[in-house]
C-alpha cells in the first residue's frame, strides 16, 4: 500500500464521545478552561485533562497559559472548518430528556460556528444582508455587495479595516442545522464581534449556544428587518 495521510490517527482523537464534546464546545470560538470543559461533559477534571492532552498532542486543540490557568482553543481555522464539515455528516444527537431537547432547540436557534454566527439567527442575518445587497452570491460563495460599506457601517464595522491576509474576507459556510449558508470569513467574524459588543448576543461558557438579548431582537429588526420573534415561534 502506498503511503498516505493517516486519517485514522485524526479520527481516533474524535472517536471518544468526551473528546468530541470538547471539540464541539470549543467551536464556540472562545478560550475555555479545563474545568469548564469537564463540567460541560459531566466528567472529572482529571479525566478531562487526560483527554485534552491527547487533543493537544494530536494538533486539534491548542493550550495557552493564562496566569495559573490553562485555557484551550481549537488549534486553527482549518481544524474548525474540518469539524464543521464532519458535523454535516454526523447524525443528530439523541434527545433523551427535556434538558436535551431545550439544549438542541437553543443550539439550533443561535450558536457560534468558531468565530461567526450560525443557526437560525445566523442564516436569517445572512439572508437579510443578501436582500440589502450588503453581500452577494458568486460562484457558490459570498462577495461584497454594492451596499456593503454603508450597511456594515450601521453596525459599526469598517470593512476597509478588516484583515485581508490569512483568510478570506467573506466565505459561505454551510450551516449544519439549517442546511443553508451563513456568512463566515473575517467579515463574518467581525459581525459576530460587533453583535457581542452591542450587547445583542451573549456567549455561554462551555457551549456554542449564544443568547440573543432583547436589545438584539430589537437591533436586528431595526438594522436588517430580521423578525426573530417570528422565527422563534416557527422553530418552537
Amino acid at each position: 500500500m502506498e503511503p498516505d495521510a493517516d486519517l485514522a490517527a485524526v479520527a481516533s482523537l474524535m472517536a471518544d464521545r468526551h473528546r468530541a464534546q470538547f471539540l464541539q464546545a470549543l467551536l464556540a470560538g472562545t478560550p475555555q478552561s479545563g474545568s469548564a470543559l469537564a463540567a460541560s461533559a459531566g466528567i472529572s477534571r482529571s479525566l478531562a485533562s487526560a483527554h485534552l492532552r491527547k487533543l493537544v498532542a494530536g494538533g486539534l486543540v491548542r493550550a495557552q497559559r493564562d496566569g495559573r490557568q490553562q485555557l484551550y482553543t481549537i488549534a486553527s481555522q482549518q481544524v474548525a472548518d474540518a469539524l464543521e464539515v464532519l458535523t454535516l455528516l454526523a447524525p443528530p444527537a439523541a434527545t433523551r430528556s427535556l434538558r436535551d431537547y431545550s439544549r438542541a432547540r437553543n443550539l439550533r436557534f443561535a450558536r457560534m460556528c468558531y468565530d461567526h454566527m450560525a443557526g437560525i439567527t445566523g442564516v436569517a442575518v445572512t439572508s437579510a444582508l443578501l436582500s440589502r445587497d450588503a453581500i452577494a452570491e458568486a460562484d457558490g460563495s459570498f462577495v461584497l455587495g454594492p451596499s456593503a460599506d454603508a450597511a456594515f457601517a450601521e453596525a459599526g464595522i469598517d470593512i476597509a479595516g478588516l484583515p485581508r491576509r490569512g483568510r478570506p474576507l467573506t466565505r459561505a459556510c454551510m450551516d449544519w442545522s439549517e442546511r443553508r449558508h451563513h456568512l463566515a470569513g473575517s467579515l463574518g467574524a467581525a459581525l459576530a464581534t460587533a453583535l457581542v459588543g452591542h450587547g445583542w448576543i451573549q456567549r455561554r461558557e462551555g457551549t456554542r449556544i449564544v443568547t440573543v438579548t432583547p436589545a438584539g431582537t430589537t437591533g436586528l429588526r431595526d438594522w436588517l428587518g430580521v423578525d426573530l420573534d417570528r422565527l422563534r415561534a416557527e422553530a418552537a
